[in-house]
């Protein structure tokens, strides 16, 4: 069989083909293609469960992580409660296993009711509603046939999505721009609504019916209103979501783009019609009649099937799909052309799709607009990118499971992905902010990275490859750019291309991430990567290959089920934890260390079977630290070292998974802090832990309790086993599981009274009580509760 360019992960469903409404700027109904007129009002119950049959196939083939599911119109809503019941039920039992689905309904919200409400909690749908601004903006489009306005009923959906009990249900709402409206009203009108995320749509035109542009306003009147609203929103603090100007800040930093009008992603959409016919995306209805269709069905015919279609594959090939003066352009990574469907000329200069958008000079504008209020084109980057706008990479099931203090491979899976999309900002901020315009190693990584984007994600991937950036960007300036292109040079080694970068050698050693490191005098060193290896040319003239005995390369040890972990006792940048490392180990002490993490694997997977599956999938690396006073188990882990945890070797494998599980919990958490808000950051108090004499910032707090419910459950297992024997280690058990379940709930109760937690936090910390709640309820001896009074009076230490 044909390999298939992308998956498709994307499902637009029509579940009804008419629509309450006769907004006069409708694509479905108003523009060129007019297929809606011979199709079924209604979607088929047969046609929603082969399309969720054929989603779940492909989710299966190609190991989905998880699909998006957009039920549409017309207007959904027409199609009653029961129908879209069975569409969701449908979905969800299709999929397979590991792989989430993101439901959502797109609703002008006329129809819209609590009894809707109801059954969208019951179904988990995110519900998305369209309303163009305040009533005199909604009325210039969105009316009834007979006239009448539209926009008291919208108001009223939204304040019903606005309800305490629904709020988790709102998506945000879609504002289709018309220039002729106040872009300040609108955005008021919209922000007043609080809604979590507004999209901002230009009106569907091409070149053959271009939009209009009303005398007066310039020649590119609607990048003039998306900055005014631009500016608004920035002035605001970001109050919510805009995904237009969010993945202008994110293209300008090199990273992915999150809408289809904008950057060079590959589209991975594709709609299903009411008769269940496939088709491309909506847009194309805009462009001439039968655009969007694909001959494809969903009886006959593969999701595979429909993914190789044309269609579908020339929005697939990124700068390569564009008309010359698109890929000559200086904004085209982040414009990317504008929308497919808006390139489109069918007139005597022809083209069909190949041409630039009919939006092209205000792209240009809104693109560059962006980058002079804030981070401009082929100027430096300011240190604030440090924090860039990375995708929430979480469905609400994977989040739900975090919270529990667990979280399976593809959730992990899924916080790696999220973090590697962080390193790569800030090392894009990193560089941007050195001032200098060319440099040998950025354009290194920049090419490895459209070439050989895997052996780019191996280096970049590595736990300690954004502690230099970190560092840079929080104005520690003394590592110079060495460590960038030592990043570039390993990859390089990886991609086996031949490449080669000098690296400029400070402190007489060569690091290369992932690869290890060699002894070279300072100055200038040449790295040449090759498919068999590498060598070096160091500042002195001596040619050193990989085989050099003087080269010393990453350890890893090989754990049951073929899993593997780097044991990092080289890379400079692996003194991120706060506490000092172990230098090079011996090969005594490398084998003490490889036979103790086995057994801790081994015991790991037994005593913590619901945190193990997510260590296994998103530790890499263990750096081993120095050993603390005696009788002090010593552990930690870094915010910008995601996959890596420090350990001193505790004297027994039991503790040593305890002190993986423990640390990885730390890792698992700040990944899940660089995705979403938990608590106020303004909040300046200190709280006290159970388990601590002095007081923590609420973060503190909150990573302290996170990490302690591995701790908890831990000896409440080791407990349980030995229920009813007698002797030393049982009663330490049963002691420690008394302390450390009454520690970590007294703190789960603490931060919910906090008053600073977001909501997203006080349902993370719900989560959290309910996985502490079955161990308190464990009987435990009279004897154990006392000494874990004693203990507890004591503030002593007692492990973990």
């Amino acid at each position: 069989m044909t390999r298939i360019p992308l998956p498709l992960t994307q499902f637009v469903v029509k579940m009804h083909s008419r629509c309450d409404l006769a907004c006069d700027h409708c694509y479905v109904y108003e523009h060129a293609d007019t297929s809606w007129r011979g199709r079924p009002k209604v979607i088929g119950e047969e046609i929603l469960a082969k399309a969720a049959e054929r989603i779940g196939d492909h989710a299966a083939a190609h190991r989905l992580s998880a699909v998006r599911v957009v039920l549409h119109g017309g207007e959904p809503l027409l199609a009653g409660p029961e129908r879209l019941r069975r569409a969701a039920e449908f979905l969800r039992s299709a999929l397979p296993s590991g792989c989430a689905l993101d439901l959502r309904i797109h609703t002008n919200g006329v129809l819209l009711s609590r009894e809707f409400c109801a059954l969208f909690d019951e179904l988990g749908i995110k519900v998305g509603v369209s309303l163009d601004g305040d009533r005199a903006a909604n009325d210039r489009h969105r009316r009834y046939a007979d006239g009448r306005s539209s926009h008291p009923q919208v108001l009223r959906a939204v304040a019903l999505l606005r309800e305490p009990a629904h709020r988790h249900l709102f998506a945000g709402l879609l504002c289709t721009i018309d220039v002729e409206n106040d872009p300040a009203a609108v955005y008021h009108a919209l922000a007043e609504l609080q809604p979590p995320a507004v999209d901002f749509l230009l009106p569907h035109a091409t070149w053959d019916d271009p939009p209009k542009r009303p005398a007066g306003q310039g020649e590119n009147p609607y990048a003039d209103w998306l900055l005014t609203v631009y500016e608004r929103w920035e002035a605001d603090g970001r109050p919510f979501a805009v995904r237009t100007f969010e993945s202008v800040h994110r293209t300008l930093r090199g990273l992915s783009s999150l809408t289809e009008s904008l950057g060079l992603e590959p589209s991975d959409l594709v709609v299903l019609e009411t008769d269940g016919t496939f088709e491309q995306a909506d847009s194309l209805k805009t462009a001439f009649d039968g655009a969007p269709a694909t001959g494809l069905d969903v009886f006959r015919h593969s999701l595979d099937e429909v993914a190789r279609h044309p269609g579908i594959g020339v929005r697939q090939a990124g700068l390569a799909g564009l008309s010359a003066v698109c890929r000559a352009c200086p904004v085209v990574r982040s414009c990317g052309g504008g929308l497919y469907a808006h390139r489109y000329r069918g007139d005597d200069e022809g083209g069909g799709f190949d041409n630039p958008s009919v939006y092209c000079g205000d792209l240009m504008t809104l693109i560059n607009g962006i980058a002079d209020r804030g981070n401009p084109v082929g100027r430096p980057v300011p240190a604030q990118a440090a924090e860039p706008v990375v995708p929430t990479a979480l469905t609400d099931r994977q989040l739900d499971e975090l919270a529990r203090g667990h979280g399976g491979a593809d959730t992990v899976r899924a916080l790696a992905r999220s973090q590697l999309a962080l390193t790569r900002a800030m090392l894009a901020a990193a560089w941007g902010a050195s001032g200098q315009r060319r440099s040998a190693a950025w354009d290194l990584l920049s090419a490895l990275d459209r070439t050989a984007p895997a052996a780019l994600d191996a280096v970049l991937g590595h736990p300690y490859a954004r502690a230099w950036a970190a560092r840079r960007l929080a104005g520690d300036l003394g590592a110079g750019l060495g460590p960038l292109a030592a990043l570039a040079a390993a990859a390089a080694v990886r991609a086996g291309r031949g490449d080669t970068l000098a690296v400029t050698v400070r402190g007489g050693v060569l690091h290369l991430p992932t690869l290890g490191s060699l002894a070279v005098p300072d100055g200038e060193t040449v790295v040449t990567g090759s498919a068999g290896g590498f060598r070096v040319r160091t500042a002195d003239g001596e040619l050193i290959t990989g085989t050099d005995p003087r080269w010393q390369p990453v350890r890893r040890v090989r754990l049951a089920g073929g899993w593997t972990v780097a044991l990092e006792d080289l890379d400079p940048q692996r003194d991120s934890h706060d506490h000092p490392v172990e230098g090079r180990l011996s090969d005594t002490e490398l084998l003490d260390w490889t036979g103790a993490l086995r057994e801790a694997w081994e015991l790991l997977g037994h005593d913590l079977p619901g945190y193990a599956e997510g260590v296994r999938a998103g530790l890499t690396t263990v750096t081993p630290l120095r050993p603390g006073p005696p009788g002090r188990d010593v552990s930690a882990a870094a915010r910008q070292a995601f996959g890596a945890v420090g350990i001193a070797r505790p004297a027994t494998a039991p503790i040593l998974g305890l002190l993986l599980a423990h640390e990885f919990q730390h890792v698992k958490l700040g990944a899940v802090l660089d995705l979403l808000d938990l608590y106020d950051p303004a909040d300046t108090a200190l709280y006290f832990a159970p388990w601590r004499p002095d007081p923590r910032p609420l973060e503190g707090l909150l990573q302290g309790t996170y990490a302690h419910l591995a701790v908890t459950e831990f000896w409440g297992t080791r407990s349980l086993a030995y229920d009813g024997l007698p002797g030393e280690a049982a009663d330490r058990a049963r002691t420690r599981f008394a302390l450390w379940r009454q520690y970590t709930a007294e703190a789960v109760d603490r931060l919910a009274g906090s008053g600073s937690l977001t909501p997203l936090g006080l349902r993370f910390t719900d989560g959290m009580r309910a996985t502490v709640a079955p161990w308190l309820a464990v009987p435990l001896p009279a004897a154990a509760e006392r000494a874990a009074g004693r203990a507890r009076q004591e503030r002593s230490p007692v492990g973990g």
